[in-house]
């Protein structure tokens, strides 16, 4: 399968679905990973555009651990809208990369630009199939199911579905490890380290299911994007 993943902000597949992008990529499907927003804000000293640079290298340092591709969009953060100069950019990553499913923020979760991104891939999975959209490639052919990852730490999400992610658990935390200017920021900002915080969940997760780390899911329940079978890994 071609798997997409659509976060707002580079690290945020780390924290909520790389060990199912892992899985995805250990079982020989194609995984492409994009961000909408730049992360040019995330740091209390470095100034917006080197670190823009900074938080692209590190993006492209997590996806090369499990072979992925990955798309930056490069919207300011603070300013994922959903307009249309915006969606039409989602609708060309979907075309590219033709994804059989799509991983996305839930639609819940505590940050607008989170809410945005999400809003912005369930949206474009049907846009991305109409000839009269015109981006630089073409039409996909069909619309994708979209499943929402888990908030940030859990809270006002109830997972449908889980992936056992223990035999990837360690890559998934190499992947977020490669965001240093992001721990670094979300420990001085927030007092939060990521690091523990992500394991804390995955072990939550997974104590729900009967493994010891999971990653939990909830599948978007619209028309055509239901499928009768099992497509998470």
């Amino acid at each position: 399968m071609r798997v997409l993943a659509i976060g707002a902000h580079p690290d945020d597949m780390e924290l909520l679905c790389a060990g199912t992008l892992a899985k995805y990529a250990k079982l020989g499907h194609k995984v492409t990973m994009c961000t909408v927003a730049a992360g040019d804000k995330g740091h209390f000293h470095i100034g917006p555009t080197e670190l823009v640079e900074i938080r692209r290298k590190e993006a492209e340092k997590s996806a090369s651990l499990i072979n992925a591709d990955y798309i930056p969009l490069f919207i300011p953060d603070g300013e994922v809208y959903v307009d249309h100069e915006t969606m039409m950019m989602v609708v060309d990553v979907i075309r590219q990369a033709k994804p059989d499913v799509i991983i996305t923020h839930s639609p819940t979760d505590y940050m607008p630009d989170h809410v945005a991104a999400s809003k912005l891939a369930y949206a474009a999975t049907f846009h991305a199939t109409l000839p009269h959209f015109k981006t630089a490639h073409e039409t996909h052919d069909v619309v994708p199911p979209v499943y929402y990852m888990d908030t940030l730490v859990g809270l006002d999400f109830q997972p449908a579905e889980y992936v056992d992610i223990t035999d990837v658990f360690e890559t998934k935390r190499n992947m977020l490890k490669r965001h240093d200017s992001q721990l670094t920021w979300l420990r001085e900002h927030d007092n939060y380290d990521a690091l523990d915080a992500m394991e804390t969940c995955a072990k939550f997760r997974g104590l729900q299911c009967g493994v010891k780390y999971a990653e939990g899911f909830r599948q978007t329940e619209r028309w055509l994007r239901m499928r009768p079978e099992r497509i998470l890994p």
